[in-house]
């Protein structure tokens, strides 16, 4: 059915996992499940779709990393769409996750000067991105600011 291989996981087909919150929806849903994988063509166009809203989360994640708000998140959220079709993104995700938690221990454990540089180019991030994109010339007619380096390079 999915290509989960043994070690990634239990039997996925099992509804009655210690992890399923509720036992009888997993049930229902691995029933489903079950009949897409039985239709071969439905079955590539579920996978096919769960691949293409994977990725397309993923990459808006991978997007919004350096920008304030749940960039991270995303990101994750994208792997585990992913994983629940494809080996590969469940090996990924995993081991993303564990190189995050080692980094974030890392970061919080740095002194003050480590982090406030960290906060500082990512605000510097966030500033050139938004100014690349011509947010600080669309917006600053609004406020009275209409400087002409405050439009982007590109416009």
């Amino acid at each position: 059915m999915t290509a989960y291989d043994a070690e990634d996981r239990d039997d996925p087909r099992r509804a009655d996992r210690a992890d399923v919150a509720d036992p009888e929806s997993a049930g229902r849903w691995m029933r489903w499940r079950m009949r897409v994988a039985g239709n071969r063509s439905l079955n590539l166009a579920y996978r096919t779709a769960v691949g293409v809203v994977g990725t397309i989360v993923l990459v808006v994640g991978v997007i919004a990393i350096p920008y304030p708000g749940p960039g991270w998140l995303i990101v994750f959220a994208g792997l585990g769409i992913l994983s629940s079709e494809f080996a590969w993104a469940h090996r990924v995700l995993r081991f993303v996750r564990v190189r995050y938690d080692r980094f974030m221990g890392w970061y919080v454990a740095q002194s003050l000067v480590i982090r406030v540089a960290g906060a500082l180019f990512t605000a510097l991030v966030v500033v050139v991105t938004l100014w690349v994109l011509g947010t600080f010339g669309l917006v600053g007619p609004w406020v009275g600011l209409d400087h002409d380096w405050l439009r982007s390079p590109f416009s």
